[in-house]
């Protein structure tokens, strides 16, 4: 850009003669967002030339106006993806920069494009079109991650693990029904993905400052143009709200828990004292003066990146509770939190999908572990109500009894001689060491949802149908 676009008589000359001298250095510095809104550019641009048109088709601005502004837009969009335009912070920010630009380029119909639009509801629909199309690609990637536990929950489906509750042995369940668990946690995420871009799919521009415009705009028209179903409906809620952005992050908030409590579990399964799973080079580091350490750095990565997404969030929602209606400059502190967020949780994402298809998963090793903690306790006193018709509550306490022989003699439920359960209780026959294996209680929990193989392959047939 020519430098005569970026001195301080340019800068003023957007204001339209407010200010007779230009911001000092201080100002400047706080003032300007092209520093991080110039990743808005080609929203900026679509926004133009969709509301140029529509002036046009009006009888506004003349045709051939309309032409040269859509002829200019676009160069500068060449220009910007060439790496060929010169960003100026004394220009403020990326409208300012582009609208300067187009003045070079086409002279006084420039100065048209802005008729009946401000900077408020530009802006509005800029950082609106971007959030909605993160939307997209966020709903995208999950999908695809939803695939990989799929595809890893089909593979083992009667892979028999321990189920765990406070990180204590609970019962056993397959590493399959453990995995259709994220489907369900990531398949939520997508779900709220879906609703905030059916929220926000509504046009701001049009909206004018705040009040809308006397101008015999068509607001239906643009709305289309952009791919909105609608326009928004109150002008002074159009270039106040940020719910969208808000709206964004808290789904980035959540959606990065899960990925968290992924990631958390992935450390502690690959530790050698777990060593349920092994992820593979391109997911781990080594260590600078260990050369026995495999880190799971991707996941504590994954994990910490959770951290950031909910700053992001507490400060949005920090800079938006206390402003009137309508617009305040505060509002300017909007993007940098969404565009750290968005990235955030996309390489978190792509991390763990990548994670989820690459890592080794040791069947044997989890088996094993499945039984220890006296697992299947609980089958032991559901077999006492079935076979022996004891109240629960009593079975309860035979089965504590039968546990604490068994943790005395260093030995499974399993193990224990018919002798010593029936010297507990003398309704116990031989046909309870039936239910006391791993595999045999994953096999009779085939309730709805239930972690048996069979209900686990119902939910992976029921899922792959909608995924």
């Amino acid at each position: 850009m020519a430098e005569s676009n970026t001195d301080t008589k340019s800068s003023n000359q957007m204001w339209g003669g407010r200010f007779a001298s230009g911001p000092d250095a201080i100002m400047e510095e706080i003032n300007a967002s092209i520093g991080f809104d110039k990743k808005l550019f080609a929203q900026d641009i679509r926004g133009s030339i969709a509301h140029a048109t529509m002036l046009a088709h009006q009888g506004i601005i003349s045709a051939e106006d309309k032409d040269k502004i859509v002829h200019g837009l676009n160069t500068i969009l060449s220009e910007i993806e060439g790496g060929n335009f010169e960003f100026s912070r004394r220009l403020e920010d990326i409208h300012m920069n582009i609208e300067a630009r187009l003045a070079t380029l086409i002279g006084p119909a420039a100065g048209r494009l802005h008729t009946a639009r401000s900077r408020n509801d530009q802006v509005a629909l800029d950082f609106r079109l971007w959030v909605k199309e993160e939307l997209e690609k966020t709903e995208k990637m999950l999908t695809s991650l939803i695939a990989a536990f799929l595809d890893r929950a089909e593979e083992h489906a009667e892979s028999v693990m321990p189920g765990f509750t406070h990180l204590q042995t609970a019962q056993p369940v397959t590493f399959g029904h453990h995995c259709m668990a994220y489907v369900e946690m990531f398949g939520r995420d997508r779900s709220r993905v879906r609703h905030a871009i059916e929220h926000l799919d509504e046009s701001p521009i049009g909206a004018a400052a705040l009040a809308g415009t006397g101008y015999p705009i068509d607001r239906h028209m643009t709305a289309k143009a952009l791919g909105f179903r609608e326009p928004t409906r109150n002008s002074i809620d159009t270039v106040s709200d940020r719910d969208f952005a808000i709206e964004f992050l808290a789904i980035a908030a959540i959606t990065g828990m899960h990925l968290s409590r992924l990631a958390e579990e992935i450390v502690i399964w690959s530790t050698p004292q777990f060593g349920f799973v092994r992820l593979s080079d391109a997911f781990s580091t080594g260590s600078s003066i260990m050369p026995q350490k495999k880190n799971p750095d991707a996941a504590e990565l994954v994990r910490a990146k959770t951290g950031r997404i909910n700053g992001s969030l507490i400060a949005l929602l920090t800079i938006m509770k206390g402003l009137p209606l309508a617009y305040s400059k505060d509002m300017q502190e909007d993007k940098e939190q969404v565009f750290d967020a968005a990235e955030s949780l996309e390489l978190a994402i792509a991390a763990m999908t990548g994670m989820v298809r690459d890592m080794t998963v040791n069947t044997a090793r989890m088996k094993a572990a499945a039984g220890s903690g006296f697992s299947t306790a609980t089958d032991l006193a559901d077999w006492l109500v079935r076979e022996a018709g004891l109240p629960f509550r009593d079975a309860h306490h035979v089965t504590g009894r039968a546990v604490a022989l068994a943790e005395s003699k260093g030995c499974d439920l399993a193990e224990l001689p018919l002798a010593d359960l029936q010297a507990i209780h003398s309704a116990i026959t031989d046909k309870v060491y039936d239910v006391l294996t791993v595999e045999a209680s994953v096999a009779s929990r085939k309730s709805f949802g239930g972690t048996a193989p069979s209900e686990v392959r119902k939910q992976i047939a029921f899922w792959r149908a909608r995924n």
